[in-house]
C-alpha cells in the first residue's frame, strides 16, 4: 500500500569493520530518505518503490555487482550505492583530469553527506511513474531528461538553497572546463554508449542534463515542474517526431 512500504535494506559487504564503518551514516541517510520518499510520493507520482537498497563497498559495487565506473546505480527494481563517503571524494576529484581548479578541489575534498545523499535519493526517483521509460526498456532517447530530472529533484528537495547553488556553480564550472573534450554531441545521444567512456566523459553528460532541466523548470516553467513533465508527455505522446532536446528548443543552450 502506498505510503507503508518499507523499502529492504540489505548489506553486502566483505568485512565487519566495513559494515561498522558506514552503519551510522546509513541511519542517517535512511532518516531522512523518508522525508524525500513522501515527498516523491505525494506530488510526483511515486508508486512502486524500488524492493531494496543494497548497501555495498565500492570496490563490489564496480567489480561484481556492476563494471560501471560509478558506484550508485539502479538496476531494475534495486538500488546498488557505496555510502563510503571518502571513496567518493576521491572519485569525483578524478573528475578534474589532473586539471587544476583550487575552488572545485575544495569543493570535492571536502563535499558533505548531503551532496552524497542527493545521489541515493536520485536513484530513487528513477522509480516515478511521471517517467514514460522503464528500467528494462532499451533507452536511446531522452535518457538526459530523466537523469536530469532525478538530479533536479533530489537536490531540489534534500539540499539547502545555499548547497543547491553551490553544486549547480561547480558543475557550470566543469561544463566550461570540458566542453571542447566532450561537448561535441548533443544530449540526446546520451545512453547507455555514454557508460563506455572515461569517468569525466560519463559525468560530463549527468551535468548538461542536469542543467537542461534547471533551465526547463525555472526559466521556463517559472519553476513549476508540472509543467515540464507535461510537455514531456506530450512529445512522448504525439511519438517523438523529433529529438527531445529539440522539442523543447534547447540545442544551444551549451554553445
Amino acid at each position: 500500500m502506498k505510503g507503508c512500504f518499507k523499502i529492504r535494506q540489505i548489506f553486502a559487504f566483505e568485512t565487519k569493520e566495513e559494515h561498522e564503518n558506514c552503519q551510522e551514516l546509513i541511519e542517517r541517510f535512511n532518516k531522512k530518505l523518508k522525508g524525500y520518499q513522501a515527498e516523491l510520493e505525494k506530488n510526483y507520482s511515486l508508486r512502486d518503490l524500488p524492493k531494496a537498497i543494497i548497501w555495498t563497498s565500492e570496490e563490489l559495487a564496480t567489480t561484481v555487482f556492476s563494471t560501471i565506473a560509478i558506484p550508485a546505480f539502479t538496476n531494475k527494481d534495486i538500488i546498488y550505492f557505496s555510502p563510503d563517503l571518502l571513496k567518493w571524494r576521491k572519485l569525483f576529484l578524478r573528475q578534474l583530469e589532473g586539471k587544476n581548479n583550487p575552488r572545485i578541489e575544495k569543493f570535492y575534498e571536502s563535499m558533505s553527506e548531503n551532496h552524497l545523499l542527493t545521489i541515493v535519493g536520485h536513484e530513487l526517483t528513477h522509480h516515478l511513474d511521471l517517467f514514460v521509460d522503464d528500467f528494462d526498456d532499451e533507452r536511446k532517447d531522452a535518457i538526459w531528461f530523466e537523469e536530469g530530472m532525478c538530479d533536479y529533484l533530489s537536490r531540489k528537495f534534500i539540499l539547502s538553497d545555499k548547497e543547491f547553488n553551490e553544486i549547480t556553480n561547480i558543475e557550470l564550472d566543469l561544463i566550461a572546463m570540458f566542453q571542447d573534450e566532450y561537448g561535441n554531441h548533443s544530449l540526446d545521444e546520451f545512453g547507455t554508449s555514454s557508460y563506455e567512456g572515461s569517468l569525466t566523459s560519463i559525468m560530463f553528460d549527468y551535468w548538461r542534463s542536469f542543467h537542461a532541466v534547471k533551465h526547463l523548470v525555472e526559466e521556463r516553467a517559472n519553476n513549476d515542474i508540472t509543467i515540464i513533465f507535461r510537455e514531456y508527455h506530450k512529445w512522448h505522446n504525439e511519438g517523438r517526431e523529433k529529438p527531445l532536446i529539440e522539442h523543447f528548443g534547447l540545442g544551444s543552450l551549451f554553445n
